[in-house]
């Protein structure tokens, strides 16, 4: 296997050859552009993004500032949406549904580096002639209408079932099944979501009356 394939693989791997450290300076370049414009020059940032992060679906905003390692694994569906300051660590597949909100500051992180520093400090390679470590990866997949409150950080391996709420400052360390509520550190569902958290059941929300009687 390439050092890709393992990356992908979930096996470990050396982050620092087979052209990996040209790609991440190169998206972390053009993060830099599109962050360096303003809003309303949306033709530059969609040029920006077309090279940055091409597979995306229609509408899909991001406000900026943005952080990406790679870009180019991160798919996001249409109508999706991330606040400011979304960094993406996408050292493997990173997924974002359709209709997804992402607050501010949230990151999602697929690297994963060993435990014991024996394992994990920086070493010289002597193939390579660099310095280098040993790390692995897990994917991230996030599910169609979901929505990401402010600083929630979801970490390798993760899956979030279409249809979720994850409450500001979440840190998601594992699964969450369709259409919960979920928060805290680490991140619980509480309960799943019904039809009677639509809107229609809480005119104190919506100061109409409630036409459900």
């Amino acid at each position: 296997m390439t050092e890709k394939e393992k990356m992908f693989a979930g096996k470990l791997y050396d982050p620092f050859c087979e052209g990996m450290p040209e790609e991440r300076s190169r998206a972390h370049e053009l993060c830099r552009q599109y962050n360096a414009t303003s809003e309303k020059d949306e033709e530059e940032r969609k040029r920006i993004l077309d090279e940055l992060m091409p597979d995306r679906g229609e509408d899909v905003y991001l406000q900026g500032p943005i952080q990406f390692d790679f870009g180019t694994h991160i798919r996001m569906g249409r109508r999706s949406f991330a606040n400011f300051n979304f960094v993406v660590l996408d050292e493997n597949r990173v997924t974002i549904g359709d209709n997804v909100f992402i607050g501010p500051n949230c990151s999602l992180l697929t690297p994963i580096h060993p435990l014991c520093p024996e394992d994990r400090n920086l070493f010289w390679n002597e193939k390579t002639g660099v310095l280098t470590n040993l790390e692995y990866s897990g994917p991230i997949t996030i599910g169609d209408n979901c929505w990401l409150g402010g600083n929630v950080t979801v970490t390798a391996g993760v899956t979030i079932g279409p249809g979720c709420v994850i409450g500001a400052g979440a840190v998601v360390t594992r699964d969450i099944p369709p259409h919960s509520l979920a928060f805290g550190v680490p991140c619980r569902v509480v309960r799943t979501l019904t039809e009677q958290d639509r809107l229609a059941f809480h005119p104190e929300i919506t100061g109409e009356p409630d036409g459900t009687s």
